[in-house]
């Protein structure tokens, strides 16, 4: 009886339902039945000829007809194009538009709507193709070679520059697997970002990977992107070229030009038949002049090599409490406050990273002398990395810009190679160097980033 009475629920539940537009027409039908209904019986029971009463019912059964047919039909109608208009919207075509006029009904309100959402939906669909199409010749025209990767390692994209570096069109590319291409080290799982030296069919040298995820179709994907490091470095080698000549040319030009200026007077001077009887003081003096100009040029190349030849750091273990303490102690034109000295000991090039000190100590009390204030040391320890803060109390700089360009410096008689060794040392010690204007109160701070 159990499986019986399941069996008729099941039958019960999957009896096919009558459509929309047939509940419409039973309701009209329903609704005007009553009226239709009273008045043939009231025709069929009274004194009416019997033509009379087939001609009133006739004409009553035939008008409740009608109106219903018209009900149906106003109401199923609009319903259907409604779903027509939907259904190209679906399918992509915005052009079809419903007919409200200039009603104010509900049915003409959401027409209104309808139309509006294909209008919206238009621009929509002309503004993604028109970014598309940028981003196809943005890709196209880069020098950067990109592909993109299925979950399966399946190469989906490929642009120009990946055509050129892998020497094959992306016809013959894509579909092949990153094992295929020689790709499948760059799609390694937790590297984002790495630097390699590579050969490969259309071109060899050092480029940096970039890795990232995105999804597609709800799917997951990887974008690979390869960037040529040598062009950009052919770049910067030759903005560094220009640069040395530039200041090289500067520094010769100062110093050749009184020097030549001199030699012609004291030639002149010794040329001539008869002399001044100080003629022998001109002559110290000019050879003074050389000689002043002489040694100042031998003072820059002499800076000059020292910054081409710095040499690698030897890392060993040290404790940094004992070396802020030694270096503050070097410094005798004032007292230098160590507010904090971390109990640590880090591998570094002790002898390197005190000369850095040094110099930004000096640099500091140079600039606090000028006003009266006092120069101070602290550290603070963010993830992984140790900073040492050197604060003055100066008159702080007017222009941060050029302050690690070789050879330029704000103070008279400088080299302009300190702050510039100062942050060599740092980054090769993976670390960094910055120097900028206090916000809390006049003066500059240091500060030099070691890693822990």
């Amino acid at each position: 009886m159990l499986i019986r009475a399941e069996t008729d629920r099941s039958r019960i539940r999957t009896k096919p339902r009558l459509s929309h537009d047939r509940r419409i027409f039973l309701l009209a039908l329903l609704a005007g039945g009553p009226a239709v209904a009273t008045a043939l019986i009231l025709i069929w029971t009274g004194s009416f000829t019997t033509r009379s009463q087939w001609t009133l019912t006739i004409v009553i059964v035939g008008f409740w007809l009608a109106v219903v047919s018209e009900l149906r039909q106003r109401v199923v109608f609009p319903l259907q194009t409604l779903a027509n208009l939907l259904a190209a919207l679906r399918e992509g075509d915005y052009s079809i538009r419903g007919r409200h006029g200039r009603n104010t009904d509900a049915l003409a309100e959401v027409t209104r709507e309808v139309n509006t959402l294909a209008e919206t939906l238009r621009e929509q669909r002309l503004g993604a193709l028109e970014a598309t199409a940028l981003l196809k010749k943005v890709m196209e025209e880069i020098e950067v070679a990109v592909f993109t990767f299925d979950g399966e390692r399946r190469l989906c994209l490929v642009n120009r520059a990946g055509e050129r570096l892998l020497n094959t069109v992306s016809e013959r590319l894509v579909g092949l697997k990153a094992e295929d291409i020689g790709l499948a080290d760059c799609l390694q799982e937790g590297v984002s970002h790495q630097l390699m030296d590579a050969v490969f069919p259309g071109g060899s040298g050092r480029w940096e990977v970039r890795r990232t995820t995105f999804r597609q179709g709800g799917l997951p994907h990887q974008l690979l992107v390869f960037s040529d490091l040598r062009r950009a470095l052919r770049e910067e080698e030759l903005k560094a070229w220009q640069r040395i000549v530039r200041v090289i040319g500067h520094e010769l030009n100062n110093s050749l030009t009184p020097i030549k200026s001199i030699s012609g007077s004291l030639k002149s001077l010794l040329n001539r038949e008869s002399r001044p009887e100080d003629w022998e003081e001109d002559m110290q003096r000019g050879l003074a002049v050389v000689e002043s100009r002489a040694e100042s040029l031998s003072r820059f190349m002499a800076a000059y090599a020292q910054l081409a030849k710095l040499p690698a750091p030897k890392f060993q273990p040290v404790d940094i409490n004992a070396l802020l303490r030694r270096v503050v102690r070097l410094e005798t034109r004032m007292t230098v406050a160590l507010e904090a000295a971390p109990e640590l000991t880090i591998r570094i090039d002790g002898d390197q990273i005190e000369q850095v000190l040094i110099n930004l100590i000096r640099n500091a009390v140079d600039a606090s002398l000028e006003t009266g204030g006092g120069v101070r040391i602290n550290c603070d320890r963010p993830a992984g990395s140790l900073d040492i803060i050197v604060q003055d109390d100066g008159p702080g700089l007017p222009n941060t810009t050029n302050l690690f360009v070789p050879f330029f410096t704000t103070k008279p008689g400088g080299s302009g190679i300190g702050l510039v060794l100062s942050r060599q040392i740092a980054e090769a010690h993976g670390g960094s160097l910055t120097l900028e204007n206090r916000k809390d109160a006049p003066g500059c701070e240091a500060r030099l980033r070691l890693r822990i």
